[in-house]
């Protein structure tokens, strides 16, 4: 394993992670409409704000792990097949364990799982990529 790529890497996917997600719930009127229909589940703007430092480093932590992993399975080929192929099978992952679990659990609608769902597996997969495009092995001496 190459462990400045996956150190780049994780901090890659971190960004893209981040600016996506803010593009997807923050700038699309229908997620952020579905939010503010459930304010005794979800925390207010200023509520995030008060947690969102500890919340961005478990999310770089699992960048990082996620990073290690691809890294353990990386196969030679096209970054972005790889990366995207990887994504898209965290992004089920993500919508198994978490989307729809919420949904069981948490007293929301199913527009927001269903929109929740398409975002975080758009999310995933770009993160996948970014891992990809900036991962490479080790080169041999």
């Amino acid at each position: 394993m190459n462990y400045g790529r996956i150190a780049l890497a994780a901090m890659g996917a971190f960004v893209a992670y981040f600016v996506l997600g803010g593009l997807m719930f923050m700038v699309l009127p229908m997620l952020k409409t579905q939010y503010a229909k459930y304010p005794a589940v979800y925390r207010s703007q200023e509520g995030i704000k008060s947690v969102m430092p500890a919340g961005m480093a478990a999310m770089f932590v699992g960048m990082v792990v996620l990073a290690v992993l691809y890294a353990m399975l990386y196969h030679s080929g096209s970054g972005v097949s790889q990366g995207a192929r990887f994504g898209a099978l965290i992004g089920v992952f993500a919508i198994c364990a978490f989307v729809v679990h919420n949904w069981v659990n948490l007293n929301i609608g199913l527009t927001l799982t269903v929109q929740q769902a398409v975002a975080y597996f758009i999310e995933w997969v770009a993160v996948g990529i970014v891992i990809g495009l900036i991962y490479q092995p080790a080169l041999p001496h």
